[in-house]
């Protein structure tokens, strides 16, 4: 069947409401580093790098929670309810951080957030792959992608307008004392009121996932979202395509089930990339922006700036991404960020050992963000959301998301920590060298999945694993 029959508009209205989850995921993800200069001085935390690392690392811990409960809720009910749960979290989230007074009560909510990313990073990306056309499914899962860049780009424009500029020599008492560090960083939260409020209500539009009602027996629902998709006859052949590789027993789905002989190789792969992800250090330029950009020469003005230039660098090539995922390949592009990242950080590591400031970190800096937001980003969501079987995807992507988000607290906690130990240099060094892992990894152990259903991609693994297990039995 040609891409041409099918409803485009239906299934980009169905990526764009659910990816909406990926939009709050950005923007609740990064706001705070643009707040960050100004939070520190008003909770005092600006002489306590351990304070300072729980404040920015906090909501991962959230994200963690939330992808360990997404593998329950979404096996009991559904891809769309949980996403609703996680549109409320997103609300209280961003009204209690701006609101507090209290540091403890800060934490709180940065961790409700992150029981929403966490739910959302694991849903989104599910349900889009589940309503997806085969040869269609690379490009519209990668709009998750792209609206968590989009978030990620919304919170650094939304703090650089709020911001009041900061001029040179202002002191920590004075910038205290502004706009800044007494109202201006609680709006940089509140912002995200609107779209969590907009994600909330839409989400109430989109049907359920025509896998998940199979898996619910319920075909005749399942057929009718189908049918919306791509017309009668693709409804009848993937409704018993889908129905194929659901047995009697399947609607219950046990931790044990994912440590089976078919299913073990393909967790594995699943859970070291999606840690690659967080360990190529991509995400503590976003993070700890005014770190990197400070040790190059720039002013907190400059930072906020510069915050903004590489955000619309993550927007342009997230949309590279998406024309090239399903002409390219899933493989090619995470050989293509892992290797790239890699030699970019040496060159990165080497500028700040010379003692190079200015424009050639920023354009380095730059570089590195392109290369990931064209290959590793997108990619390994698309990826995670494909290679697991029907029956326990739900839980078997939560496990992954929920490694995802514990290598991102190891990343985003330990940042400060190598950077003061082993300075700029040495610490982009050793990403450097993950990246070089991460590259002889994929080449070996990934197999391209481009252009297959996701039941043909579950048959490819079945028959690998049925290979080597007469490998090792002979």
């Amino acid at each position: 069947m040609t891409k041409n029959k099918y409803n485009i508009a239906y299934l980009l209205g169905l990526a764009l409401t659910s990816a909406m989850g990926g939009l709050l995921f950005g923007y609740d993800w990064v706001v705070i580093g643009g707040a960050k200069p100004f939070y520190e001085l008003f909770f005092q935390l600006k002489n306590s790098p351990g304070l300072q690392g729980w404040a920015m690392s906090s909501a991962l811990v959230g994200c963690i929670m939330g992808a360990l409960l997404s593998g329950t809720v979404s096996d009991k009910y559904g891809r769309k309810n949980p996403l609703i749960g996680a549109a409320l979290l997103f609300t209280l989230s961003a009204f209690g951080s701006g609101y507090t007074d209290d540091f403890n009560w800060f934490i709180i909510y940065r961790l409700i957030g992150g029981v929403g990313i966490g739910l959302a990073s694991t849903l989104s990306p599910m349900y889009i792959a589940e309503v997806s056309p085969a040869e269609l499914r690379g490009r519209f899962v990668a709009i998750n992608q792209l609206t968590i860049v989009i978030g990620i780009l919304a919170a650094q424009i939304t703090n650089y307008l709020i911001a009041e500029p900061v001029p040179a020599g202002t002191t920590d008492a004075e910038m205290l004392a502004s706009w800044n560090g007494t109202i201006g960083w609680r709006w940089m939260f509140w912002a995200e009121l609107v779209p969590a409020g907009a994600f909330f209500l839409l989400m109430f539009a989109v049907p359920k996932s025509p896998r998940f009602l199979v898996k619910l027996s319920n075909h005749g629902a399942a057929r009718d979202v189908l049918e919306k998709v791509g017309g009668a006859d693709y409804a009848r052949v993937e409704l018993e395509r889908i129905k194929g590789s659901f047995g009697v027993n399947d609607r219950k789905v046990h931790w044990s089930d994912l440590r089976k002989p078919k299913i073990k190789p393909i967790m594995v792969l699943g859970i070291v990339l999606a840690i690659f992800q967080q360990w190529c250090g991509i995400n503590v330029i976003f993070n700890y922006a005014e770190e990197i950009f400070s040790s190059a020469g720039y002013s907190v003005g400059d930072m906020l700036f510069n915050i903004v230039i590489t955000g619309s660098v993550n927007l342009v090539f997230t949309l590279v991404a998406m024309q090239t995922i399903d002409r390219w390949g899933r493989k090619r592009l995470m050989l293509i960020g892992s290797a790239g990242l890699a030699l970019i950080y040496s060159v990165l590591g080497l500028s700040y050992f010379m003692g190079w400031t200015g424009l050639p970190i920023l354009i380095l800096v730059v570089m590195a963000i392109a290369v990931y937001a064209m290959s590793l980003a997108p990619v390994t969501w698309v990826v995670l959301s494909e290679i697991f079987p029907n029956r326990v995807r739900g839980l078997a992507m939560s496990i992954s998301t929920l490694m995802l988000w514990v290598a991102s607290f190891v990343l985003t906690f330990t940042f400060p920590i190598l950077n003061s130990t082993l300075n700029a240099y040495g610490t982009f060094w050793i990403y450097s060298l993950i990246c070089l892992a991460g590259f002889v990894f994929i080449r070996s152990k990934l197999p391209e999945t481009k252009g297959k259903t996701l039941e043909e991609i579950e048959q490819q693994f079945n028959t690998s694993n049925e290979v080597r297990e007469a490998i090792e039995n002979d």
